[in-house]
């Protein structure tokens, strides 16, 4: 299953690992990570598509991701916050 915008996935590696964050935008070899956080819309976090998988079958709006409303970031931190417990509860 390949990574596309809007997806949540979570990081294998760097000081991110274990962490979930939403996929801004996809290229050939990376994603831009966003967490609504640290890691907002206007500087998300480039990371190797080697170093991520997916972590939840529920993806955040794309449409959403791409206006430029000023509580996207809330939004998100909400959104994963929700995606958090629903991982945790799966895994545990």
């Amino acid at each position: 299953m390949s990574i596309i915008q809007g997806n949540v996935v979570m990081a294998t590696a760097g000081k991110e690992k274990g962490n979930l964050y939403i996929v801004l935008k996809v290229d050939e070899k990376f994603c831009y990570l966003v967490d609504g956080k640290r890691l907002k819309i206007a500087k998300p976090k480039k990371k190797s598509l080697k170093h991520v998988y997916i972590a939840s079958k529920t993806s955040f709006s794309q449409d959403k991701l791409e206006s430029s409303e000023e509580k996207i970031n809330a939004e998100i931190r909400k959104f994963l916050k929700e995606r958090k417990n629903y991982v945790e509860t799966r895994c545990h």
